[in-house]
């Protein structure tokens, strides 16, 4: 019978996806899932596509509120102390270094980070639509930084292509920005932005026009 025929590689390949995205792995299988993403591309592409085929399981659930932290890193960083004792001028110079030490620690860390390079421009520079595509080593970010979204009844579909392979979907462009986790970003892959009925592509493929498209470069 056909049930008994082995999965051929590829199979098991999207097999071993799945159960991944599922949490169904034991921890040693899932380790080595792990660090088989940081190598091997295609297979974070097959990942990847199942995130997004299962994400609206997670519609039903309603988004946890993170904890308020500031009040105990204010805490941390300007402590307040008991009403000093008289010192002499040295204890009150070194009080005021101390102080002066701790103000710059928090304006460094307060600070804003520096935005993730560009790997990726979806456009020419002079095009009515075009998106970057940012990279921090974990999420790969596109934005919309030229025209405007699809037209009501139709949305803006981002795909990820590997040369000489199919596109693979990265997700609806509904907003001006679409970040993903992604294990790195691939030099020489293409992304690319086509305009598909709204939900996305009934396909799994492209089915309308692309309206940007740009080669992944080396950081």
């Amino acid at each position: 019978m056909t049930d008994d025929l082995p999965l051929s590689p590829l199979d098991e390949d999207d097999a071993l996806a799945a159960e991944y995205v599922l949490g169904v792995l034991s921890l040693a299988d899932r380790s080595a899932v792990e660090a088989r993403l940081k190598n091997d591309t295609a297979f974070a592409a097959r990942v990847l596509a199942w995130e997004n085929r299962l994400a609206p399981l997670n519609d039903d659930y309603a988004d946890v509120p993170a904890p308020d932290l500031l009040p105990r890193i204010e805490a941390r960083l300007f402590p307040v102390a008991a009403k000093p004792a008289r010192r002499p001028l040295f204890g009150w110079l070194a009080g005021a270094l101390t102080a002066a030490a701790v103000v710059i620690g928090a304006v460094v860390l307060l600070a804003p980070a520096a935005p993730p390079p560009i790997v990726a421009t979806l456009g020419e520079t002079d095009a009515s639509l075009r998106f970057e595509a940012r990279f921090d080593g974990q999420a790969l970010t596109v934005t919309r930084v030229a025209g405007s979204a699809a037209p009501a009844g139709q949305v803006q579909q981002l795909w990820i292509i590997a040369p000489d392979a199919a596109p693979v979907s990265l997700g609806l462009l509904e907003g001006e920005t679409l970040a993903v986790i992604y294990p790195e970003a691939p030099a020489g892959w293409t992304l690319a932005v086509s305009v598909e009925p709204e939900g996305g592509s009934p396909t799994g493929a492209p089915t309308g026009p692309v309206v940007a498209a740009g080669v992944i470069t080396d950081l």
